[in-house]
């Protein structure tokens, strides 16, 4: 995981006041660096295209586009409550999850615009979501299941967080303000494996299939920990549906 500077703060034998004033200045500067993350993110994606092109690499399909377009809304919402919680919590081992979602996903939103930048194609879908996924699945996870969504484009993506759901977010502080976080991030990351799965196993790029394998490793292994973080806490998870 990365290194939060701030959770290992010389500061920590200070007043409380002080405390909190260094912790909110490192925060503001860890936000910064994020956001930072998305303009490498683009700059790695462009090279990397670059590279493929010359290395004829095939035109990128509906599957590459859509998920690069709709992933990148998908994370975009995971970095919003990944901000909310750096700021707000003081659970070390939570900032320190939340670190490492909003720079990770921010750095793969990143790649994703700067490949959609590359092909000509929109930022973002305007008719729905998750209309890219047409063909079944095959595996033994998904041996008899469908892509959910072969009828054509839907309104919202499974794990999404409601307007609701995020004002409860920044409203919430100490405890609870922790396990609404991990509660809402894991069905996030829940909600995102079918895309990604999809991905893996559909695109026609590269460079798609490879940032989808990643997401897949961290987002289960993040769902993991997660997972125990809220036993640790005496909370379950919320449904996905």
């Amino acid at each position: 995981m990365s290194t939060d500077p701030d959770l290992a703060d010389p500061t920590s034998t200070a007043p409380p006041s002080l405390r909190e004033q260094v912790r909110r200045q490192s925060t503001a500067l860890l936000i910064l660096g994020a956001i930072g993350a998305v303009l490498i993110g683009v700059g790695i994606g462009v090279l990397a295209q670059r590279l493929a092109n010359d290395s004829a690499e095939p035109e990128p399909s509906a599957t590459d586009v859509g998920f690069s377009q709709d992933m990148s809304a998908h994370h975009a919402q995971a970095v919003e409550m990944a901000g909310v919680v750096l700021i707000g919590s003081t659970d070390s081992e939570i900032r320190r999850l939340a670190y490492d979602i909003l720079t990770t996903q921010q750095n793969q939103i990143g790649r994703m615009q700067g490949w959609l930048q590359l092909w000509d194609e929109p930022t973002h879908t305007v008719n729905g979501f998750m209309g890219w996924m047409t063909e079944p699945m095959s595996g033994p996870d998904h041996a008899t299941m469908s892509a959910p969504h072969m009828s054509g484009p839907v309104a919202d993506m499974p794990g999404m967080a409601s307007a609701a759901d995020l004002a409860a977010l920044r409203q919430a502080s100490g405890p609870a303000l922790d396990t609404l976080f991990l509660q809402l991030m894991l069905r996030h990351h829940e909600g995102g494996l079918p895309m990604i799965d999809y991905a893996i196993q559909h695109a026609d790029t590269t460079a798609i299939r490879t940032i989808a394998e990643t997401m897949s490793e961290t987002q289960r292994g993040e769902s993991e920990l997660m997972t125990t973080m809220l036993a640790t806490r005496g909370a379950s998870p919320l449904p996905l549906g």
